[in-house]
């Protein structure tokens, strides 16, 4: 795979969430460590990480993201940027999306990163703009 590619991988349908397709990224072996560091860079995005780190599968409600003052479009575009880094896999079924961290990915490629990112995001939230 050339490098900044991204890989379309099927997933098999969990948690009732019917079929659906997996919308492309980075394979594991190819998520790098400064494309991810930028992505959570933006305190939004460290944000929905914090979210996502639980472990359950969010739809793109910014509600329940608790980034509701954000425009429709503003939510899709932090969710591509964590997408496209290799942080969050999302599904789409007809159209809606499903997000999850890439939690056993990011801890192959990155051992602890996950952890220490998130032990230090509790020791200073950030103010979500």
């Amino acid at each position: 795979m050339n490098d900044g590619e991204l890989l379309a991988q099927p997933e098999q349908p969990e948690n009732g969430m019917g079929g659906g397709e997996l919308l492309e990224q980075p394979a594991t072996a190819d998520i790098e460590l400064v494309k991810v560091l930028h992505a959570l860079g933006d305190p939004t995005r460290l944000h929905l990480f914090r979210v996502y780190a639980d472990g359950e599968r969010y739809s793109c409600s910014s509600e329940r993201l608790g980034i509701g003052h954000l425009h429709k479009s503003t939510v899709s575009h932090h969710m591509r940027i964590m997408r496209e880094a290799g942080i969050t896999a999302t599904r789409a079924v007809g159209r809606n999306r499903y997000v999850r961290l890439r939690r056993a990915d990011l801890d192959a490629r990155f051992p602890g990163l996950v952890e220490a990112l998130l032990r230090a995001y509790e020791g200073n939230a950030p103010q979500v703009p």
